[in-house]
């Protein structure tokens, strides 16, 4: 069974967000290096990509059985995408924070 992957508005400006923060500290290396900013790219598109096959091995939120979170490791810390399995094909990412973040967006 495959699913479905889709962000909503929200998730698409924590994602927006979270990459501009990487680059802009990519650029502010002294040698430019955009090798880090693809790699958490990678990461959380990798992430997502888990969310395709496997959605219900992730961690349940409260008490809906369908209510999830996705632990993305990224180096000494990483991403929480928060995300809902709508029916048997699709799942909605609803919100995307590093993890050193106190909470959602």
């Amino acid at each position: 069974m495959s699913f479905r992957v889709r962000l909503t508005r929200e998730a698409g400006t924590d994602q927006d967000r979270l990459f501009g923060f990487v680059l802009e500290r990519a650029l502010a290396r002294a040698d430019g290096d955009l090798e880090l900013a693809e790699q958490a790219i990678a990461a959380i598109r990798a992430g997502f990509a888990t969310l395709k096959t496997s959605p219900f091995t992730c961690r349940k939120v409260g008490q809906s059985p369908f209510l999830r979170e996705l632990i993305i490791p990224f180096g000494h810390s990483g991403y929480v995408a928060l995300f809902e399995i709508v029916d048997p094909t699709n799942v909605v990412v609803l919100a995307l924070r590093h993890q050193l973040e106190e909470d959602y967006h």
